[in-house]
Order: C-alpha cells, then structure tokens, then sequence
C-alpha cells in the first residue's frame, strides 16, 4: 500500500528493541545518491538531541508507525546537509514546473512507495499530489489515516509522476547540490516556458534562466514581457548574458539593449563577440518605431540568376535557422535588391527554373527610416509574411518579418 508524506510527518518511531525513539519531523532524499528514495529519516524526541535513521535501518513502515531494525544506540545524531532534499521544507506547499502538462502547480502532498529491499523496507518517491485530494489530507492531518483515506474517494485526484516533476532552486550553489537541473524544461517550446516563467517569483525566473543552455535562455527571454527580460538580463552574470544575447535575433538583442541602462547594455555589448556586437550596435542607432529599428540583419540572399537546385543546394551547407526562414533575397548583378522568393515557391519551383523567375510582385521595399506605420500598411495590404529594408542604393540591409510587426504592435 502507497503512503503518504502527511501519513508519516509525525509518526511514532520505534527501535528494534520495542524502545520509542522519537516522531518523524522531516525526511529526505539524498539526489546525488538516488534521486528518488527517501535516504534519512529525522526522529525527535523531547529535549533530546534528534536523531538520523537511513533508509537501510527501517524495518518496516505504515501510517503513523515506523519500527526500525536497529536498536537507537546505532542511529546518528542529525546534522544538517545542503545535499538533502527536504520533503516537508522543500516541497509541501512549494511550486514546482510540471513538464508534462507544461504548467505551474503548488505541491499539496507526495506520495511514497514502499519497496522491500535486504532485509529493510524503502520509500520511493512516486508522485506529488496537486489536487483536493492532497489539500484535504493536510488539513485534516492527525486525524486516522483510515478516516481521511475513505473521506478523500468522492474527491477528484490531481498528481504528477515524479519523473516529470522539475524542482525550482534559486540558490545556485544548493541547486548543484541537489544535481537539480533544467534540461527537462529545454524540452518545452519556449513559449510554453516563457508562461509558466511568469507565475514565478523575480529569483525563480533568475533561477531557470541562469540554468538553461545559451541557446534556449535565448528562446525564452524572446517571448517574455520585456519589463520581467530586461530585470533578468539585468541581474545576469555579465558573461552568462552576453552569450545568450549572441544567440538571440540581432533585432531582439538591439530591442533588449535599449531597454537597459547605458552603463549596462555597454558592458554587454563589450562581452559579445566583435561581429554580432557590431550588428547589435548598428540597429541600436535606429529610432525603435522605424524599420531599420525592426529588422533582423540576418538574413539569407542569393543571386537572381541562381537556378532552384543550385539555391537548395547551397542552403542544405548553410547554418540557417529553418523555424524562421520563410523568403530569400534577390540580388541583380550590381548587388542590388530585384525581389524575394517565398521557401514554399522555392520547392515547388522545377530544378533549373531561375530564381527572378520566382519572385514575388510587386516589388516591395522600403528605406531604414520608414516609419512603423508604414511597413504595417504594406504588411496589411498585401498580406506580407516579410518586406526587405534596402540603403540609399537599393542594396538589402535586412529584412522585417510578420513576427517583428505583431511584437511590435503588441508592445
């Protein structure tokens, strides 16, 4: 029979001897060793000074009730450890990320396996309970386990297994530790996690940013309000943040710049390698509300004359984000803007077909300094997906996309 954590806090503990050792006031797992097994036991009693029992020193567990196989002279005094996961502390009542139903949860209660193992009985840890269920079992603790387990059948149950439980540290040194990580939340779409991040506090969002890959802290920060990215970016580790703006769009590292202070942003600029830096610092001397301040620099081009198998040939080499690749660049022979290709015309297109022979009409550019209005105009009349930023010279400098316009408009 599956126990639970409010069935033991508080329990009797008895040694083998049918001496009563103490009351059961907390137990923990020890993640390094196994992270789901409740490694220790904390027994008090009175005045005395509380004692440890392991996993391997318990004979056998029930509601209320632990009997140990060793007698207490053989138990040890408790001393605290970072490297212990503390049920009742560290997870009754606290918020954990559930990567499986992608959502924020309050911990009501956990549930705990026994497993017989040598000659002792272990306690697994199989699930935290979410629901009324578990809400109810804390209320009515102290009351007969029979009572509350027979209450609880009319209510509606709500649990995460513990494998897709994803615990919440914001003190960097105890969360290596407790080996907690975050490479589960990795596997979220960013702007599931982005959500969940903003029913965090301020230290748990440093927390999950500070722990994420380069690469994905990126993702994330980009589809977060940018009052909660620009409180984070700004209480990053200089280098730590530098790097994700590396691999954020140019656009949204400019974006989020601009947002910081001079001093700031300055010193991120000066963390970052000299060529995304460089771009970075090239967008920054738009106005925000222009064009040249929303597009991208990044951007893939090729020549007018290309034919289709050339082009798809030469992108399979290129380390090209295909989430966001959605129109290529033409280029006449004086390097000058002649068009955009849509990708989806791109691989319809016969293999020899040219590229100008592909482009999209009419023709559409505008200059750096056109104003936020206007390119929303174009992107509304002629349903644009993206709309090319060409010099003085009709030479492409980037490019703005429908994803630049809504965030724009939703700001």
């Amino acid at each position: 029979m599956d126990l639970y954590a409010t069935e033991l806090m508080g329990a009797e503990a008895w040694d083998s001897q049918g001496h009563f050792v103490g009351r059961v006031r907390e137990f923990f797992v020890e993640p390094a060793a196994a992270p789901n097994r409740v490694s220790h036991f904390l027994l008090s009693r009175g005045r005395f000074q509380p004692l440890v029992a392991r996993h391997d020193q318990v004979a056998s567990v029930e509601p209320g009730i632990i009997r140990l196989s060793v007698s207490e002279r053989l138990l040890e005094a408790y001393q605290p450890n970072e490297g212990w996961l503390a049920v009742q502390k560290d997870l009754m009542d606290q918020q954990i990320i559930d990567t499986s139903g992608r959502k924020v949860v309050r911990v009501n209660d956990v549930e705990l396996s026994p497993i017989k193992s040598n000659g002792h009985v272990e306690l697994r840890l199989v699930q935290v309970d979410v629901g009324l269920q578990g809400a109810v079992r804390r209320l009515l603790q102290g009351l007969p386990s029979a009572l509350i387990r027979k209450l609880q059948l009319s209510l509606p149950q709500a649990s995460i297994r513990w494998e897709f439980v994803n615990l919440i540290e914001s003190d960097p040194l105890r969360r290596v530790k407790l080996r907690i990580t975050h490479e589960k939340l990795e596997d979220l779409h960013p702007a599931d996690l982005a959500e969940m991040m903003e029913q965090l506090s301020a230290a748990e969002r440093q927390s999950i940013i500070a722990s994420l890959d380069e690469e994905t802290a990126a993702a994330v920060l980009a589809e977060l309000d940018h009052r909660l990215t620009t409180q984070i970016v700004e209480n990053l580790d200089p280098e730590k943040a530098a790097d994700i703006l590396e691999e954020m769009a140019p656009d949204a590292a400019a974006d989020l710049l601009a947002e910081l202070p001079k001093e700031t942003s300055d010193e991120l600029l000066e963390e970052m390698p000299g060529q995304e830096a460089e771009e970075v610092r090239e967008l920054l001397e738009f106005d925000p509300g222009t064009a040249g301040g929303m597009m991208n620099p990044e951007f893939v081009f090729v020549g007018e004359k290309s034919k289709r198998d050339e082009v798809l040939a030469w992108m399979r080499k290129q380390d090209l984000n295909l989430d966001q690749l959605d129109t290529i660049v033409l280029l006449d022979e004086l390097a000058q803007y002649s068009g955009s290709v849509s990708v989806a015309r791109l691989v319809l297109a016969d293999p020899e077909q040219l590229m100008r022979e592909l482009r999209t009409e009419p023709l559409l550019s505008v200059d750096p300094q056109a104003r936020d209005k206007e390119v929303f105009e174009l992107f509304d009349k002629y349903n644009l997906r993206s709309l090319t930023v060409v010099d003085q010279e009709n030479r492409p400098v980037g490019t703005v996309t429908v994803d630049d316009v809504v965030s724009r408009l939703l700001k």
